[in-house]
């Protein structure tokens, strides 16, 4: 049986914030922890885990499915555009004058 776990609320002075400021970005990363910025004992911000999101192959197709297709013309822009772009370099001939 899973119990959930109360998210961590720690108070931190504002000024020991800013010293320690990399070191609780870390916390809250790796331990999902909570803090409560104050200033003159009076909470004023709070730094907090974003949400996890997965992002699956699936909803990558469900995303391209739902764009616009691109037009013929624009395509065949794109292609002679490729075309220039992609021809191999010759290089010069250090040797010629």
């Amino acid at each position: 049986m899973r119990t959930s776990r109360k998210p961590r609320h720690t108070h931190v002075p504002a000024t020991e914030a800013a010293k320690t400021f990399g070191r609780l970005v870390d916390r809250v990363r790796e331990e999902r922890a909570t803090y409560v910025i104050e200033r003159g004992g009076k909470p004023v911000a709070q730094i907090t885990p974003l949400e996890r999101r997965s992002f699956t192959f699936g909803d990558l197709k469900a995303l391209t499915a739902a764009l616009p297709r691109a037009d013929a013309d624009y395509l065949e822009a794109l292609e002679r555009g490729l075309a220039t772009r992609n021809k191999p370099k010759v290089r010069a001939n250090p040797w010629a004058r």
